[in-house]
């Protein structure tokens, strides 16, 4: 058995470690970004590149033979790999470039639920580039109609792509008035040639990733993230500063019915890519949601497993996660092969003391413990290692530490205990996990609901 592995990030040395942990032993031939010291302690073999350099992911592919491929980052799963690898006789963990616009086009993904009646989006509107400057005008103006007039000035842009450097701007955080907004909008419509504009939501996110194989879909344990840079929920947004799951695989937040409608919802969606695209979906399907006033919506899809997210779902994976990955392939994914540990999970992700505005630290020194205490694992992102062993800090995000426990406080303190003997010019959240920070979701649910 032998999985090409192409990947980048702590999320890469997750996938590494949940496919090593198989019965089944495969070699691991990987091609990484950086070189990884998690994933090179578990590869046989390990490619350092442009992951998007796909002629050179062939050859290796050509030379390496293995069995199938898992496809981990955003960019290549929506440039097309899984495409490219098919042509090879090779099937891939991801889904093919047409059905991946479901996270590579906003506009798309909008467009698609909408189309099948799955009642689950905000008031949104999608926006294309003009070139005629009268037409331009006239998309301009319907812009601000929409904002002020439908929206009454509370709004999202969202860039419809792959971020290319832009991303998701909200009014009154990012966007102080409408004219911030359209002008927003229409660098965003420039760019990539659409844009989407939808209602600003109030309520609690989170996420429900699956396994899909067509219209086979199979949960995971449902995970919060958070974006904010410091603790308190300040600061600018990141990849991701840190998550945690509950024992019961929901969240302590949301409601029997809230995680029963997501998971109706991502079921729906998969259903609707095979019969708009006319070919199964194979690969993860990551709901971002909206826990509101009087349901979930859906703020956003992704087409692979997210960045904290995998880091703590897949150490709680108790059954093989190789035969779930063939069960994709080959379309027979059932509920008897994928079996979570009833367990909480708390991950924090160490980063340099700059991150994300700068990148001062890069280069330097870091230092992480040698023996692992029990139910902790440390997954490594954007560090790299010197000739001597020495550990060293790229700009991003270093590494997500994560404890596994009876009960998210337990879990919490673990990954808190040993954040803390990580050496450097490095900081972390300590209030990711905590009971006062999800006590403030619960509060916010509750209050909506109340009213």
């Amino acid at each position: 058995m032998r999985v090409l592995l192409v990947t980048s990030s702590a999320r890469g040395h997750a996938l590494a470690d949940a496919l090593n942990r198989s019965p089944q032993k495969p070699d691991i031939i990987s091609v990484c970004a950086n070189n990884n010291p998690g994933i090179r302690a578990l590869a046989s073999e390990m490619h350092v590149q442009d992951i998007m350099d796909f002629g050179k992911i062939v050859e290796i592919a050509k030379k390496a033979a293995p069995d199938f491929a898992v496809i981990g980052p955003d960019d290549p799963i929506g440039s097309g790999l899984a495409d490219v690898l098919e042509e090879l006789g090779l099937p891939s963990v991801a889904p093919k470039k047409e059905l991946a616009r479901i996270e590579s086009s906003k506009g798309f993904a909008r467009n698609l639920l909408s189309k099948y009646g799955i009642d689950a989006l905000p008031r949104f509107r999608v926006f294309e580039s003009r070139k005629n400057s009268f037409r331009a005008l006239a998309e301009e103006q319907k812009m601000y109609t929409f904002i002020d007039q439908d929206l009454r000035g509370e709004y999202v842009v969202k860039y419809d792509a792959l971020k290319g450097g832009k991303g998701v701007k909200v009014s009154g955080e990012h966007l102080k008035n409408i004219d911030d907004g359209v002008r927003y909008a229409i660098d965003c419509m420039k760019d990539c040639g659409r844009v989407v504009i939808e209602e600003k939501l109030a309520g609690v996110e989170f996420s429900l990733l699956s396994f899909v194989s067509g219209k086979r879909v199979i949960d995971m344990p449902a995970v919060q993230d958070h974006k904010r840079a410091y603790d308190g929920d300040t600061g600018p947004n990141t990849g991701g500063m840190g998550t945690y799951t509950d024992a019961d695989h929901s969240l302590p937040f949301l409601s029997p019915l809230d995680l029963a409608r997501a998971s109706e919802i991502n079921k729906l969606t998969a259903e609707a890519l095979m019969n708009e695209c006319k070919e199964p979906y194979k690969g993860i399907l990551y709901g971002g949601f909206m826990a509101v006033n009087d349901g979930v919506k859906v703020i956003e899809y992704n087409a692979r497993f997210g960045d904290p997210e995998a880091l703590n779902i897949l150490p709680l994976l108790a059954s093989d996660f190789v035969s779930i990955c063939q069960a994709i392939i080959a379309g027979n994914l059932s509920d008897d092969i994928v079996m979570f540990e009833k367990k909480a999970t708390v991950c924090k992700y160490i980063v340099p003391k700059s991150y994300p505005e700068k990148k001062d630290e890069k280069g330097m020194e870091v230092i992480f413990p040698e023996k692992l205490p029990e139910n902790t694992r440390i997954f490594y992102g954007d560090v790299g290692e010197d000739e001597d062993g020495q550990l060293h800090l790229g700009g991003s995000r270093t590494a997500g530490i994560v404890g596994i426990g009876k009960t998210i406080a337990e879990a919490e303190k673990l990954a808190q205990n040993l954040c803390s003997k990580v050496r450097g010019p490095v900081r972390f959240r300590s209030d990711i996990g905590t009971d006062e920070l999800i006590g403030k979701r619960a509060a916010v649910m509750k209050e909506l609901r109340s009213k």
